[in-house]
Parts: structure tokens; C-alpha cells; sequence
């Protein structure tokens, strides 16, 4: 099996999560599919722009961050190995994005395009249902994120995101991590040493 095909191995494995998919319908998928290698640091997305994407992750590590009133940036969301990330509101509503996205590794994406993806709803058997259901899953991430600071200490967000990122710590900037739960790196500090 060549590199190409490996690029495609997940996002299929992903795809039978949600639906069924026949050999015809995945080599239809696959033909539509857009691989990138993105470097580390590249920013894909920024706000302002139109979101062009819905990008899953091969291999690699892409942050989703804004812009608040302050100037700072505050990191919204990590899409590791087998997950995916867009500005979902910007793509599918084609407006300006919110977000930008960025990437904190060498990383390679498998890019879906809004043209792309009403084709799959229309050619794939559950087209619609692959739709529905990974909708219904951005809107459980953005739910739980919102819910999270309000009903969450900073301890049981941190251990949250350890089970949802493993071996994030490793593989992220402090900085960005206490970012993403909304404290700052001091306080980031004392929680891995298990001091709250």
C-alpha cells in the first residue's frame, strides 16, 4: 500500500463509525479527497477568511485558536491523529471565520471542501446521515467546551482534556494548554505537580 493510500486508511476507519460505506462509494470518497502537508507552525485558517475545509488529521497536531478583545490568543480546541477540524459555522454558512487554525506539528490533512461535501450527501447511500451525525458531534465538542467552564474546576478540566489528548503535555506548549483551560500557566504548573 503506497503513502497516498495510508493518508486515506484513517479517515475511511472514521467514516464506518458513522455510516455504512460500500468499496464503490469509498472509491468515489476517495477520489474527491484532497491530501496537504502542512508545516509546523502554518496557519490554514485565519479569521476573517472563509473556511474552505473540513481538514481530518493523518498525522500531525492542529490547534484551533481566537483572538479575544484583549489581544491574547485563547486555544479553543486541539484536533490530534483521526479527528477533524474546521471553522464549521464559516464553512458550511460560507462567512467569515472566527477561528484560526493552525499547526503546532508537521502534520498531514485529508481536506474536504464544501463542493465535496454536498456530493457525498448526494452520491453516498448515507450521504445525509454522515452529515447529520458529524454535526451532531461538533456540536457536542462546543457544547461540553462551554459547559466545561462553568460547571468544572480547573482540576477536572485538566484531567479532562488528559483523557480526551493523551500525552498532550508532551506535545503542546505550556502556554497553550493553560490557554485552552482558560488558566494561566502558574496555575497550569501546580495542577501537574497535583497541587490545585
Amino acid at each position: 500500500m503506497n503513502k497516498k493510500n495510508n493518508d486515506f486508511e484513517g479517515i475511511r476507519d472514521l467514516i464506518l463509525q458513522y455510516i455504512e460505506i460500500d468499496e464503490m462509494e469509498w472509491q468515489q470518497c476517495k477520489s474527491m479527497f484532497i491530501v496537504r502537508r502542512i508545516k509546523k507552525k502554518e496557519i490554514i485558517l485565519c479569521k476573517g477568511e472563509v473556511c474552505r475545509g473540513i481538514y481530518f488529521v493523518v498525522k500531525g497536531l492542529l490547534r484551533i485558536y481566537f483572538i479575544d478583545q484583549n489581544d491574547d490568543e485563547k486555544t479553543f480546541h486541539f484536533s490530534l491523529e483521526n479527528t477533524f477540524a474546521t471553522d464549521y459555522q464559516s464553512f458550511l454558512k460560507v462567512i467569515p471565520a472566527d477561528f484560526y487554525i493552525q499547526a503546532l506539528e508537521n502534520t498531514t490533512v485529508v481536506q474536504i471542501t464544501y463542493d465535496m461535501l454536498q456530493l457525498l450527501y448526494g452520491n453516498l447511500r448515507n450521504g445525509e446521515k454522515l452529515g447529520r451525525l458529524i454535526a451532531e458531534d461538533y456540536f457536542f465538542l462546543m457544547n461540553d467546551k462551554i459547559k466545561a467552564f462553568y460547571t468544572q474546576t480547573p482540576l477536572q478540566r485538566y484531567n479532562s482534556m488528559n483523557a480526551s489528548f493523551p500525552k498532550i503535555l508532551t506535545r503542546v506548549p505550556q502556554h497553550y494548554i493553560a490557554s485552552y483551560l482558560n488558566i494561566s500557566p502558574v496555575h497550569l504548573s501546580r495542577l501537574k505537580r497535583g497541587v490545585e
